[in-house]
């Protein structure tokens, strides 16, 4: 497996040696994952704490839902949602905190808050100033494959060699991103488990993702309480398991497992005290001697 270490600000993050941990805080209304639950400031502050104390080494914080069908929000609204939260946040944590946003007056706002990673979905596609303020802030970019936008990825999404197509996605933002400045050592790559995928093309790109480390850039695996896995499990009603289902729960950390062991860096979860036990296991069998 590649080892990369990147270098910026008071930050270092060391990948490869072990599998990070990326907690997600949707401070949102309608995040698909938790409903709303830490839309308000103080239970995002808690919940915060709570995954740093629980051994997240990023946090990922997002103020606008990319869930299937969502509408955008207006940049203000985004703003007032994640900036208090990572104000207040940067002066009680050690770990970097990543904002989770395809638009540039709000990365550029919330590294003024101390936010120090983009983690931009459309791959800086979105927002046309977005790649130059990556280039500017010196700060690690990560790009994401979407077909489509959130309001219409899920409507017929079609691939004639989903790995094959995804790679050379990823290939295409990078080489991008590095002709208009970003430092090609901060990119980090992620496929977009569930962004513009059916069951079956989320399914063969995690058994197929050894094949990324061809693009010798890190790589994040996000497919924490998707709806691929809740469609895997499907009931004895023939309805996909609730999001909130301990089946569900279980069901990321099996899909965790499988990221870990197919060579994912940085795994982006929800419920971090389970994927720490899990990445220290799949770790260790990955990292186990051969004879």
């Amino acid at each position: 497996m590649s080892l990369f270490t990147l270098s910026w600000g008071d930050h270092r993050l060391e990948l490869g040696r072990r599998t990070l941990v990326m907690g997600i805080l949707n401070v949102t209304p309608d995040s698909f994952s938790d409903g709303g639950r830490f839309a308000t400031f103080d239970r995002a502050v808690t919940h915060a704490r709570r995954m740093a104390a629980e051994g997240a080494d990023i946090l990922d914080i997002g103020g606008e839902s990319t869930r299937p069908f969502s509408d955008p929000v207006t940049e203000e609204e985004e703003k007032q949602r994640v900036l208090p939260v990572i104000e207040r946040l940067v002066k009680e944590i050690d770990i970097p905190i990543s904002i989770d946003t395809n638009k540039a007056s709000v990365a550029r706002a919330a590294l003024d808050a101390g936010a120090s990673i983009i983690n931009d979905v459309s791959a800086l596609t979105f927002d046309s100033a977005m790649a130059g303020l990556a280039a500017d802030a010196g700060v690690p970019v990560i790009l994401m494959h979407m077909q489509g936008n959130p309001k219409t990825m899920q409507q017929a999404p079609a691939y004639e060699d989903v790995t094959r197509e995804v790679m050379a996605f990823l290939k295409a933002a990078a080489d991008r991103a590095g002709a208009a400045g970003v430092d090609r050592a901060k990119i980090i790559v992620d496929p977009g488990i569930g962004f513009g995928k059916n069951l079956d093309h989320n399914l063969t790109l995690i058994k197929n993702l050894s094949a990324f480390e061809s693009l010798g850039l890190p790589l994040l695996i996000g497919t924490s309480r998707k709806a691929f896995i809740r469609k895997t499990l499907t009931g004895p009603d023939g309805q996909p398991a609730p999001v909130d289902a301990p089946a569900v729960r279980l069901g990321t950390q099996a899909t965790v497992t499988a990221a870990v062991l197919g060579g994912a860096h940085i795994v982006r979860v929800h419920d971090v005290a389970d994927a720490v036990i899990t990445v220290k296991l799949a770790d260790a069998i990955k990292n186990a001697p051969d004879k």
